[in-house]
């Protein structure tokens, strides 16, 4: 059993997004090529204000340097909304080709009063246990 790391973690005006990644050797086939990471996000809102999470822009990079851009609506299929002190989980997953790499990215967010503006997700490594962290 692996041990827990501590999460990466980003705060962008009072919303903090902490992430922790997760190799699965039982969904991966390393000798096809194919590695499989699953990955538990937290959205926590510090702030005074109510949110909502309405789009998702990831910017995933393999050990070749390859980058692959997702964009798309809400995650998992919703757009969460969060109140002061509230918070939000999910987990979701990502293949690579490569044993490592990483990813990071935006969410777009909309306050109750209107206004749209990004939060950052930190960046954090995909690795094999065999690899080790590459990225601090």
């Amino acid at each position: 059993m692996q041990a827990v790391k501590e999460p990466y973690r980003a705060v962008t005006r009072q919303i903090e997004v902490k992430v922790i990644p997760r190799f699965m050797p039982e969904r991966s086939s390393p000798e096809n090529g194919y590695f499989f990471w699953a990955y538990t996000i937290t959205l926590t809102n510090l702030g005074g204000e109510t949110v909502q999470l309405k789009t998702r822009h990831w910017r995933i990079t393999d050990a070749q340097g390859r980058l692959q851009e997702v964009r798309g609506a809400g995650v998992v299929g919703e757009e969460p909304v969060l109140g002061p002190g509230e918070n939000f989980e999910y987990t979701s997953g990502v293949p690579l080709p490569t044993p490592s790499g990483f990813m990071t990215g935006t969410y777009g967010m909309v306050s109750a009063a209107g206004e749209a503006f990004d939060i950052e997700i930190p960046a954090f490594s995909l690795d094999t246990p065999q690899q080790g962290r590459t990225l601090n």
